[in-house]
């Protein structure tokens, strides 16, 4: 047990990751452990009661599924490893679901792939729906697509789709479970002298030579991809805490400010870190040009930028795609992701939120580019 130390970055956390590996989902492959995944839907029904909104990665798939196959060597070959996934998933799904309705909460299941987050229009989808859903009072339970993707798509461990939503959904915090108590200096298991990491900055080269290789037969990570799942987080502005999965109220305590395993700070505040990447992308697509008072509400009161306050759109862009915002003189006030492509953008100019229905026929976003994807540039 860890001293009750404070530390103010969870207890300010408004939106965290809950990553939790497949050692302890399945009890090192011994079938889901039902336990386990009771407590952690326990404690992640407390602190959606205090405003805290949670989104789950979870591995055990493949674990699940060599189980029910009677498999007892993760198998090597890709369509081997899809079929374990698919039937593991029905049942990880399935006790998520019990546990967090247990608890009050709603579940949804959302099975990512790599090339749903490297497609601009595919991001901004999956970012919406996951936004959507945490708006709702529902968790989102999410795993790597196992069933369809092939080695080069893949993400190669849940740490670092853990990282990847972190970066999507924009948490304050990437919270790792894992079997060991957090980041040490070297192997405890093979060095006794081996000391805690209580906290460090994440992305600093030292702590990847601590870190090791692989981990358990039963998942594909180690406390190396926890280490590099860190760095890729704090390129968002999120801190990770790596900590032992089955610390009593481990999620509670960290909420509320105690010190447990180690703490990775991101250098770079959350919102700085996503306006920096908008502001420094080279490809922007095309522009949007608004009137003096859509420019006036995006500039000067922080808006989003809606429709009706578009008169003209240049250039062909997609969906998803970094535009620019020009005033009336044509000069660039601000950029951001479209959340129409060019050819709608030019139905909307001018019209109210309300009628993209009716021009579309569908509604994607009510703003054409929403204030927390867009960084102004004057």
């Amino acid at each position: 047990m860890h001293t009750a130390k404070k530390s103010s970055i969870l207890r300010k956390a408004r939106r965290v990751v809950v990553k939790v590996g497949s050692s302890l989902v399945t009890n090192e492959g011994r079938g889901l452990d039902e336990a386990a995944i009771g407590e952690w839907c326990r404690q992640m029904a407390h602190l959606v009661r205090q405003d805290c909104e949670v989104i789950m990665v979870s591995s055990g798939a493949i674990a699940e599924g060599m189980k029910r196959l009677g498999w007892s060597q993760r198998p090597h070959a890709i369509h081997e490893l899809q079929a374990a996934a698919a039937v593991g998933q029905m049942g990880l799904a399935q006790m998520y679901e019990t546990k967090l309705r247990e608890n009050g909460l709603g579940s949804a299941q959302v099975l990512l792939t790599h090339a749903d987050l490297a497609d601009r229009e595919r991001y901004l989808n999956a970012r919406s729906t996951l936004l959507t859903l945490i708006g709702l009072g529902v968790v989102p339970v999410i795993n790597e697509n196992d069933t369809v993707v092939n080695d080069e798509i893949k993400f190669g461990d849940n740490d670092t789709l853990g990282a990847l939503v972190a970066n999507l959904v924009e948490a304050d915090a990437l919270i790792i479970l894992t079997d060991q108590a957090g980041l040490f200096s070297a192997d405890p298991r093979k060095d006794p002298s081996a000391r805690l990491i209580e906290q460090a900055r994440a992305g600093d080269p030292a702590l990847e030579a601590m870190a090791g290789g692989a981990g358990s037969s039963i998942g594909r990570g180690g406390m190396i991809t926890k280490i590099l799942a860190a760095k890729r987080a704090a390129g968002s502005g999120a801190s990770t805490v790596i900590a032992w999965g089955r610390e009593p109220d481990a999620l509670i305590r960290l909420k509320n400010g105690e010190s447990i395993g180690t703490l990775l700070l991101a250098p770079t505040q959350k919102t700085q870190a996503r306006k920096q990447w908008i502001a420094d992308h080279l490809q922007v697509r095309g522009a949007v040009w608004v009137d003096g008072g859509a420019a006036v509400k995006v500039c000067k009161e922080g808006k989003s930028l809606l429709p009706i306050g578009m008169f003209q759109v240049d250039g062909e862009f997609s969906r998803g795609d970094v535009i620019a915002v020009r005033d009336e003189q044509g000069v660039e006030i601000a950029r951001g992701l479209a959340n129409y492509a060019s050819a709608e953008a030019r139905l909307l100019c001018r019209k109210p939120s309300t009628d993209i229905e009716s021009f579309l026929g569908y509604v994607a976003e009510p703003e054409m580019l929403h204030r927390d994807n867009m960084v102004l540039t004057r």
